[in-house]
C-alpha cells in the first residue's frame, strides 16, 4: 500500500493555529485505501499550538503580530520533506490555503481572508522534489491516480 503524506489536522489532530482540527470525513472513511503518514510542517518546524496566525508575504511568512517566521516554516518544510524521503512517499494530501501546505491558493498576506495563487512553503519545497501535492478537496483525484 503506497504511504502517503497527510496534514495532520485533516486526521482529526488538533494541530492548527487555533489549537482545532479540520478532520476530512471523506479521508477519514477512505483511509484503508491508502496509508497515511501524519505531519504538521509548522509543529515539525518548532511552532507551538495554539500560535498566533500566520500568512506568506513577499517570500516571508509573517505572523498576524508582525513577527517573522519564515525560519521554523522552512525548518518544519525541510522536516516534512525528510519524512516524505524516509518513507517513500510520492504523493501528499495537505491543508488547503495553509501557509505551510496550500497548494495553488494560499492567503495573500493581509489577515483579510483573501486567496491569492502561490504555495505554501511546505507544499513548494515538497513539489520542487517531486512529491505530488493534493488539497484535500482533491481527495478523489489522488485516489485515483493510486489506483489507475
Amino acid at each position: 500500500m503506497e504511504k502517503i503524506l497527510v496534514s495532520a489536522c485533516l486526521l482529526g489532530v488538533r494541530c492548527r493555529y487555533d489549537g482545532r482540527s479540520v478532520p476530512c470525513e471523506a479521508l477519514l472513511q477512505r483511509l484503508g485505501e491508502l496509508e497515511a503518514v501524519p505531519v504538521c510542517p509548522e509543529i515539525l518546524g518548532g511552532l507551538p499550538t495554539p500560535r498566533t496566525p500566520a500568512e506568506r508575504q513577499d517570500g516571508r511568512v509573517v505572523a498576524k503580530d508582525g513577527r517573522d517566521v519564515t525560519a521554523q516554516y522552512r525548518r518544519g518544510a525541510g522536516e516534512t520533506l525528510r519524512l516524505a524521503r524516509l518513507f517513500g512517499c510520492r504523493y501528499a494530501l495537505l491543508k488547503e490555503r495553509s501557509p505551510s501546505c496550500g497548494c495553488g491558493a494560499i492567503y495573500d498576506g493581509s489577515f483579510t481572508g483573501t486567496l491569492t495563487g502561490g504555495d505554501g512553503t511546505a507544499a513548494e519545497l515538497l513539489c520542487a522534489n517531486g512529491v505530488q501535492v493534493f488539497g484535500e478537496t482533491r481527495l478523489e483525484e489522488l485516489l485515483a491516480r493510486l489506483n489507475g
